[in-house]
């Protein structure tokens, strides 16, 4: 196929960045990825399925010299960062990154923002997206076209990392307004929506895209997730938005790491509308069906 159809991928073994490449491999689209050297165990198994898949594997770190990234990315024309970690990895490794796609003369770069509305919402509101505004503004000058693809929360991370389901307690605990949207969205859909719009023509001078598998409150998450499971969950109100930003404030205060306290700030920004999405570009790829949140919750091997 083309060069120009190519696409360099870092974080292909993550959860979000295999399906990305597996998304592209479906649209016939070759795929060269990086990956550190030394992989063992239920990584290296990753990998060995990665190029059973015909992925082309190069060694390396998002942390090395552009000029040795460059030559990792050799000719293709779109590279896809899907990592995940700190301000190192976030903004001072996609910066590089971004350079080193520049260098080897690229045209697209997608970072991993992957998140609600960062456009929208103050750097102290949350950490972690306050990480990926701070490496937006360093991508502002860049002459590749940078597309930001905005998925709202990932389903699987409101039934797990945000501990809001308690399956032996039956209950589903929120903070703020029940009734409020939020966007949520099945990884899955993340990576078909992303590749998509990676090789979307029309998108080639870059920009911000926003979809969501459902739009729903805390309230019909509940209900959807147990019509999904057919499981009980008593919905379990904790305090009011003001009451979940004094406890996230109390929290920082007392550490200094910013994961004992993140899940709420992802919560605060959802439950406040704050990181809602006021557009959705879901209609520009009508050929994706994306996943309700029943759907999901069916199909999740979730507790029932």
């Amino acid at each position: 196929m083309a060069a120009q159809a190519d696409v360099f991928v870092v974080g292909a073994t993550g959860l979000l960045g295999n399906r990305i490449v597996s998304a592209f491999l479906d649209r016939d689209v070759t795929v060269r990825a990086l990956v550190r050297p030394g992989a063992a165990g239920e990584k290296k198994r990753a990998l060995d399925a990665l190029r059973a898949e015909g992925v082309e594997l190069v060694e390396g770190d998002i942390t090395d010299p552009a000029d040795r990234l460059a030559t990792a990315i050799g000719g293709a024309r779109t590279v896809v960062s899907a990592v995940q970690g700190g301000p190192d990895l976030i903004i001072d490794g996609q910066a590089n990154l971004l350079a080193a796609a520049e260098q080897a003369g690229a045209a697209r770069f997608v970072p991993s923002d992957f998140a609600i509305d960062i456009t929208k919402l103050d750097d102290g509101d949350n950490v972690m997206i306050g990480w990926r505004r701070q490496a937006a503004a360093l991508f502002g000058g860049s002459r590749l076209g940078v597309l930001s693809v905005l998925n709202g929360a990932f389903a699987e991370v409101m039934t797990g990392f945000m501990d809001l389901i308690d399956w032996e307690k039956g209950t589903l605990s929120h903070w703020g307004d029940p009734d409020q949207p939020m966007d949520l969205t099945t990884v899955q859909d993340t990576a078909l929506y992303t590749v998509a719009a990676a090789l979307d023509p029309a998108l080639a001078d870059g920009g911000t895209v926003r979809f969501a598998g459902e739009v729903v409150s805390m309230r019909r998450f509940r209900e959807a997730v147990e019509r999904g499971t057919g499981r009980k969950l008593t919905l379990r109100t904790l305090g009011t938005a003001d009451e979940l930003r004094a406890e996230i404030e109390r929290r920082a205060m007392t550490t200094q790491n910013p994961f004992d306290y993140v899940a709420l700030q992802y919560q605060w920004c959802m439950v406040t509308g704050k990181g809602k999405f006021d557009t959705l570009d879901n209609d520009r790829y009508p050929e994706i069906k994306p996943a309700s949140v029943e759907d999901f919750a069916r199909t999740a091997n979730l507790p029932a």
